[in-house]
């Protein structure tokens, strides 16, 4: 199951929690079209079929695919090269 660091869960609880955000949005990750390329935006509802993980009142709700596709990843938080904040994947240690 994709797993949140600290900082993940604070950020997805401040971009979620925003002035005009509904109260039960969240981050929805889906995966669009054949390529496996993710797409991030806030929602007031997850889909359908949407798994929904709540962490700390960070709420994560992710189609099939892209579930499928995170399941053992990391989401973090990082910069970019052009020294942009953004949402970073990682691979979950095995121990």
């Amino acid at each position: 199951m994709l797993m949140l660091t600290p900082t993940a869960i604070e950020v997805v609880r401040s971009i979620t929690s925003a002035d005009g955000t509904p109260f039960d949005a969240g981050l929805r990750i889906s995966m669009t079209g054949g390529a496996k390329t993710l797409r991030l935006a806030v929602t007031a509802t997850p889909g359908e079929y949407d798994r929904v993980l709540d962490v700390e009142g960070s709420r994560i709700f992710l189609d099939q695919r892209a579930a499928a596709f995170l399941d053992d990843r990391v989401l973090d938080t990082g910069v970019d090269p052009n020294g942009e904040d953004g949402f970073v994947f990682t691979q979950q240690s095995r121990t």
